[in-house]
């Protein structure tokens, strides 16, 4: 490995912040010609889902307009680079989805992905569907080069580099799931971050309380605004899905 990969890699690996981490792979990944990233992860997979949006994490620095069509608006639901993605894992050049539209074979919501992605320019790169422990759990990553590129141009970096592109969003996509993991809009209040903690720790609303110096209402009161700010129905969800994010058991900066 080259002194300078492996310097890298270090670096990465004690990074402390996802927003470092995905700054700095999105600065990386440009040297490659891959100047537009989307990464999501979920552990809420079911057969024919991906789970609520809500619970993804998604991290972009595609502008906000194509976050939000893609995104927000759903269309990733049609995506044949997704579809992929959610049966397999490895890489894939986007030269496939090229092959699916000369033989006629995309759906009309398909299409309209594509038509989107291009009046975006988007329209050449690579997927990278990351490998899964979990049936419920499925992260990918796709990279879309520059914009006067093509996918020829893309399918030689990869021929020359990709193996360690490869490495380097593998680590990264590691290195995502032991950090906390910002939500947007459900940020919690560190009294009902350690509410959820002693929950997660099996402890009884008495201990809690006794533990926190705190009334039993009180401890009910941020569990239940725990709850509404992470958008779930019962304790239970909340411990998990703050779990999830790595939002529990943070050690704060000091």
């Amino acid at each position: 490995m080259k002194a300078e990969l492996r310097d890298y890699l270090i670096e990465l690996t004690n990074m402390d912040s996802v927003e470092a981490l995905w700054s700095a792979h999105c600065e990386r990944m440009a040297t490659y010609g891959f100047d537009r990233l989307i990464y999501g992860f979920t552990n809420f997979r079911t057969e024919n889902s991906l789970g609520d949006p809500n619970d993804f994490v998604i991290l972009t620095n595609h502008t906000p307009a194509y976050r939000k069509g893609f995104v927000e608006d759903g269309l990733y639901r049609h995506a044949p680079m997704v579809n992929w993605a959610m049966t397999n894992e490895g890489h894939c050049s986007w030269r496939a989805l090229a092959e699916q539209i000369t033989a006629g074979s995309l759906s009309e919501n398909a299409r309209k992905v594509v038509e989107f992605n291009l009046s975006h320019k988007v329209h050449a790169g690579y997927t990278i569907s990351f490998k899964s422990v979990s049936s419920r759990a499925k992260g990918a990553i796709s990279l879309t080069t520059r914009a006067e590129m093509n996918q020829d141009q893309a399918d030689a970096i990869w021929e020359k580099d990709g193996q360690d592109i490869i490495l380097l969003n593998n680590i990264v996509h590691l290195k995502i799931l032991t950090l906390p993991v910002p939500l947007q809009n459900q940020t919690l209040t560190p009294r009902q971050r350690e509410a959820l903690e002693w929950v997660g720790d099996g402890k009884t609303m008495q201990d809690i309380a006794q533990i926190m110096g705190l009334t039993q209402a009180t401890i009910e009161k941020h569990l239940r605004l725990a709850r509404e700010t992470l958008n779930v129905e019962t304790t239970a969800q909340a411990v998990a899905k703050a779990a999830f994010h790595n939002q529990m058991y943070i050690i704060e900066a000091r």
